[in-house]
């Protein structure tokens, strides 16, 4: 009880979440092997749309192929760390400016919201993914590969920042997301109809994404 009460201290929170950012992205080669990893994640994913984004405007792509831009996006976030860690300083003393601040929202966001988007969309009719030959992947695979983005999301608060308008930016783009994908049907492929059941999952799932990219972030000071 005693370590669970402890765990429920913030400063204690941040300074495991600093720890596992300084042990995973504090030096040059170990940022670089997430970046790849990163990359590698883009690739698999957008294989698994491209058969499908010929039938989608290509103005929403990056709403259409929810993951990859995900992983896209952490990459932006990963990738300003390099000067920092580069040039041998702390991974947590990387400048806070009010761009990079509404880009770790965003990444953030989105690595929360579509890491745990598949806990629901698999689970709508799991015996659909369950009971297929290829479940391995098509649902263990998914699932804990998608998991892994929330673990990435996790890290950024080490050394991020977030505003009020981050957050709103961050909110009116999740629920754009949601309309293009359900109310124009631009959803990632499934094995059946969505229809209100994960559509009002997925809105939830991006509004507790912004509430924890608020909780979690320290506010950039004016």
């Amino acid at each position: 009880m005693a370590r669970l009460d402890r765990l429920r201290d913030p400063d204690v929170r941040s300074r495991i979440r600093e720890a596992y950012a300084r042990e995973l992205l504090g030096d040059s080669r170990s940022l670089v092997s997430v970046l790849g990893i990163c990359a590698v994640g883009v690739l698999v994913g957008i294989r698994y749309y491209v058969a499908t984004m010929p039938a989608v405007p290509t103005l929403l792509w990056p709403l259409y192929v929810d993951s990859p831009t995900a992983l896209a996006l952490a990459m932006l976030a990963l990738a300003t760390l390099i000067p920092t860690v580069g040039s041998g300083r702390d991974v947590t003393a990387i400048p806070a400016n009010r761009p990079l601040a509404y880009l770790q929202t965003l990444a953030f966001v989105w690595l929360v919201k579509y890491g745990l988007w598949p806990l629901a969309a698999l689970h709508v009719r799991p015996e659909l993914y369950l009971g297929a030959p290829d479940a391995i992947v098509a649902y263990w695979g998914i699932l804990l590969t998608h998991l892994g983005f929330v673990g990435l999301a996790l890290l950024l608060p080490a050394f991020g920042r977030t505003t009020r308008g981050a957050l709103a930016v961050a909110t009116v783009l999740s629920l754009l997301n949601d309309v293009v994908d359900y109310g124009f049907g631009y959803h990632p492929p499934l094995h059946y109809d969505p229809g209100v059941v994960l559509p009002t999952a997925t809105v939830a799932v991006g509004l507790f994404a912004v509430g924890l990219a608020a909780r979690s972030f320290r506010r950039l000071e004016s």
